[in-house]
């Protein structure tokens, strides 16, 4: 009798994912049985909610609050995706440039309050260039992952049917913070218009990669099999190496470890507690005990 569990996982295709995620790189105990989502962000809201997946690629920011509401949810020391921000707030190109000291008294879109690209862009402008995060009218279009947190009462709901890019070109928001390929359509420039630079001072400065996807595992399946977190991290070790991750003389977007990720992860928590998406500031520490420390 085969002794593996089967393991209901949620995970994107990446670099750091292929090898696990094609079948090129196995294990002896877990079968894996991947979720059929093309983007693993539209199904945050099941892991916490509905709690379907025994392992899940989460936003860190999703998962603080879920933590802080008491969701039964376990974070392991692997990051999935790490991403520098400071590209990722955009004004339209037609229209005279914005610089962050601009932004007092405009309106700014979102996707959702606790985004974590949200929550990093945001704490950047804060902590790094002064802006006043209360003097901006920011526009949501989601309900946050986690049902507990809502949106502040001076933040503003977009209208049904509304869109960023839509509302963005027709003038109703003055800027938007974007991920992917809105990134690159023609009709949008970077708010921080030095953006590679400033994000390379960051890194000198705070020694981090901005972490956006973390693995989580459900409480239930770690008490069944508290062997789990280190096989896992065997796995994602072992995927980066297959991939040639970091490549040389570039630095690692997925490192693995608390050490590695203690400072992006003390930074991510001081933002979410100023945005009020976490009732207090968690040491690195908590979010781990003896079966993930890594």
């Amino acid at each position: 009798m085969s002794s593996k569990i089967i393991l209901n996982c949620l995970l994107g295709e990446y670099p750091n994912t292929h090898a696990l995620r094609s079948g090129e790189l196995t294990s002896a105990r877990i079968d894996f049985k991947f979720a059929d989502v093309d983007t693993a962000s539209k199904a945050f809201k099941r892991v916490v909610r509905d709690y379907e997946f025994d392992m899940a690629e989460l936003a860190i920011v999703t998962y603080l609050s879920a933590k802080d509401v008491g969701r039964p949810l376990v974070l392991l020391p692997i990051v999935v995706r790490g991403k520098f921000q400071h590209e990722s707030i955009v004004t339209l190109a037609s229209r005279p440039s914005l610089s962050p000291s601009d932004l007092t008294g405009k309106r700014i879109g979102v996707r959702s309050h606790s985004v974590t690209t949200v929550t990093w862009v945001r704490g950047i402008l804060e902590s790094d260039y002064g802006v006043d995060l209360d003097s901006i009218k920011w526009i949501t279009f989601e309900d946050p992952h986690v049902p507990e947190i809502k949106d502040p009462v001076d933040f503003e709901r977009a209208e049904k049917g509304k869109n960023l890019m839509d509302m963005l070109v027709n003038g109703e928001i003055d800027a938007a913070v974007m991920t992917g390929a809105s990134l690159k359509d023609p009709r949008v420039q970077f708010l921080i218009a030095d953006h590679k630079d400033a994000a390379v001072k960051w890194h000198s400065k705070h020694h981090a990669v901005p972490i956006n996807h973390m693995v989580v595992l459900k409480e239930s399946i770690l008490q069944e099999n508290p062997w789990l977190p280190q096989e896992l991290y065997n796995l994602f070790s072992a995927t980066k190496v297959k991939a040639g991750l970091p490549p040389a003389n570039e630095l690692d977007n997925y490192p693995l470890g608390i050490e590695a990720n203690r400072n992006s992860l003390e930074i991510i928590i001081n933002h979410a507690y100023r945005q009020k998406l976490i009732s207090r500031k968690f040491a690195v520490d908590e979010l781990f005990d003896e079966r993930t420390r890594f």
